[in-house]
């Protein structure tokens, strides 16, 4: 079976559509390098083929858009490696993914991503730099990072970092699960509609003339997707935004100060009444504390920093990542023994080493950065 669907979708005018489509839905649609290598050479010919309107990007299944990378394969080729040393995979994969995440973010023309079902770690990554972000009545978002052992990348540290009132923080600390109504709060949807509507969606796409011309076949694509979304006010069918509801909260939680201070407020969220801020707690207190310190430090440094760079930092960060034990040891615990005991070293956030954290920002590669070229 074909990883990655490619085709196109004729219009009304001489310009197409580019349409890919993610096609592992027995994996819930995760990202491979096999797929990467087969998805961004077709978004670099579609950016630059004139006739070209725009591109469309979804998730084979009812399931997933896509629930990240490939972590599990990741990790084993980890755990085959000697100590202290990258695996060619992982440094391949982080680069390949990372070089497509910013070319969505820099796409030249309307590229809409439907993010249908699970849409977890690089799922987001590809969705967020998108120009027209869809959710539906089934989409679950989440950075789980905390919970393997590594922390939120693909530009996560970027556009976490400019969400207000600690959202992205807390979003990171606590692999907290966002619905549609959360999606669009944050700006991580632009639209809500409902999936039995895509096939019309892709129907009116086809039917349609488009221009060509970026800005007005952005604002064509827009008012096409308004048509098919009911009112705000008709959403009574989906979960209200619990981030919006305990917006205060997490402000108050995440404060301005140090992860030390943040700690005790998050846990003793794990007592909250409410089973939502309860379980972002819960998942806090039992995440990697080396991911949380990392998470943390990572978001404010990106916070004043180009987003070319934000990708070239990650990725010096997840190769050391790669080196060390928590993250193998965490998709380990979740995914691959699924006893779901990890055993982090350190285990508490006092026993974490300063200068361990800032050893993550050294580079570990020989000559130019790989991702150099990124402008």
């Amino acid at each position: 079976m074909t990883s990655v669907l490619i085709r196109t979708i004729a219009t009304a005018s001489t310009h197409y559509f580019g349409h890919a489509t993610l096609n592992q839905p027995g994996s819930l649609n995760a990202l491979t390098l096999d797929m990467v290598q087969q998805l961004d050479p077709a978004l670099a010919h579609w950016a630059a083929d004139p006739q070209c309107a725009g591109v469309l990007l979804d998730g084979a299944g009812e399931k997933a858009f896509c629930a990240g990378g490939d972590v599990v394969s990741m990790a084993r080729a980890i755990k085959a490696q000697p100590s202290g040393t990258v695996p060619t995979m992982c440094s391949d994969f982080f680069e390949a993914e990372y070089r497509m995440d910013y070319r969505i973010h820099r796409f030249p023309k309307p590229l809409m991503v439907w993010g249908h079902g699970i849409t977890m770690g690089g799922g987001i990554g590809l969705l967020a730099g998108a120009s027209h972000r869809v959710a539906t009545e089934r989409t679950r978002l989440a950075m789980p990072e905390i919970a393997i052992g590594l922390y939120p990348d693909v530009g996560g540290s970027w556009f976490l970092s400019r969400m207000p009132g600690g959202i992205g923080a807390f979003l990171a600390l606590t692999a907290a699960a966002l619905n549609a109504h959360d999606a669009r709060f944050i700006g991580l949807a632009d639209f809500i509609v409902p999936h039995a509507h895509y096939a019309s969606v892709q129907n009116a796409i086809h039917a349609s003339a488009w221009s060509g011309n970026c800005r007005n076949d952005a604002a064509q694509l827009s008012h096409l997707l308004a048509l098919h979304a009911p009112n705000p006010t008709a959403h009574t069918a989906l979960a209200p935004s619990p981030l919006r509801a305990h917006f205060d909260t997490i402000q108050q939680t995440i404060g301005h100060d140090r992860l030390s201070d943040i700690a005790g407020r998050l846990e003793a969220l794990a007592q909250h009444p409410d089973p939502w801020l309860a379980a972002a707690g819960t998942a806090f207190l039992k995440g990697a504390p080396t991911s949380a310190a990392l998470g943390l430090k990572l978001q404010r440094r990106a916070r004043h920093m180009a987003l070319a760079d934000v990708f070239r930092m990650e990725y010096i960060v997840s190769g050391h990542c790669c080196m060390g034990t928590e993250f193998a040891e965490g998709v380990r615990a979740l995914l691959i023994d699924k006893d779901r005991t990890p055993h982090w070293q350190p285990d508490r956030l006092e026993a974490l080493d300063p200068a361990h954290i800032n050893r993550h920002f050294a580079p570990w590669f020989v000559g130019p950065h790989p991702l150099a070229d990124l402008a």
